[in-house]
């Protein structure tokens, strides 16, 4: 089931320096939200708190609140490794386990996560690799590895590795900068498809893209070099490419800066 993301007075810090300030917004079921701005304005450092991956990174911390359907994510008691296995993640470089067949990346998961049955994991294999429109060019080389697959496979892969383990939310960052335009179109369809299934945000430095993909867009970026980003806008992705509410927004997207 997806669910929605809730975020209100949200600051990461890498050690004493603040990346990203005083960030709320809202990000709704079953829809595609897109991060644009321009390089380090914080749009990766704020995904990667929404499933408290932000922490791993040496010095990293975070304040403020990120619910998840009215629970809170950072709150006392609250497992980050079951937080990170309700909100997947894809990264901006296709990353298949190197030495693993491609059912064993796409198992990978699941074998964490409890035992399964053969029988279970070929089911959920097939049902994650046809959900990522992989299955069709993989079925009968499923022991070979991942890391054979070109970049485009290699990305489908990866979403299939990410919602074998049934999340609710899916954190994309930047999934086709490495990618070919035949792939890119592959990956944005398939981002079309699975929105009806996840609540999906994504990070793109292709404005294209964004217009292309999402239904909503926030507009991140920062007063000068070492000041903290902040989120200048959110809004109906139509209404964010044609008529901004804020000026900055309407001369990042026209190509004025960044």
């Amino acid at each position: 089931m997806a669910k929605r993301i809730d975020v209100s007075g949200l600051n990461a810090f890498y050690g004493s320096h603040k990346a990203i300030e005083d960030i709320s917004m809202t990000v709704e079921p079953r829809s595609v939200t897109a991060f644009i701005g321009p390089s380090g304005c914080g749009k990766s450092t704020f995904l990667r708190t929404l499933n408290r991956m932000h922490e791993v990174t040496p010095g990293g911390r975070v304040e403020g609140k990120v619910l998840l359907d009215g629970d809170d994510l950072y709150g006392s008691g609250v497992d980050p490794v079951n937080v990170r296995r309700t909100i997947g993640m894809v990264f901006q470089r296709p990353n298949p386990f190197p030495t693993m067949s491609i059912f064993d990346n796409v198992a990978a998961g699941l074998k964490l996560n409890g035992s399964y049955k053969k029988s279970e994991l070929n089911d959920v294999v097939e049902k994650s690799l046809k959900g990522a429109n992989l299955w069709n060019e993989v079925k009968d080389r499923l022991n070979k590895p991942g890391s054979g697959l070109s970049g485009g496979q290699q990305q489908r892969l990866c979403i299939a590795r990410a919602i074998a383990v049934e999340p609710q939310v899916l954190l994309m960052d930047e999934p086709c900068s490495a990618l070919d335009p035949i792939s890119t179109l592959a990956i944005e369809d398939l981002i079309g498809e699975l929105k009806e299934r996840f609540t999906i945000v994504i990070v793109t430095h292709n404005m294209q893209q964004a217009a292309r993909v999402s239904d909503r867009t926030a507009f991140f970026n920062l007063a000068a070099v070492g000041q903290p980003g902040k989120l200048i806008e959110i809004d109906e992705t139509e209404r964010i490419f044609s008529n901004p509410s804020v000026q900055a927004t309407e001369d990042y997207i026209s190509g004025r800066f960044g």
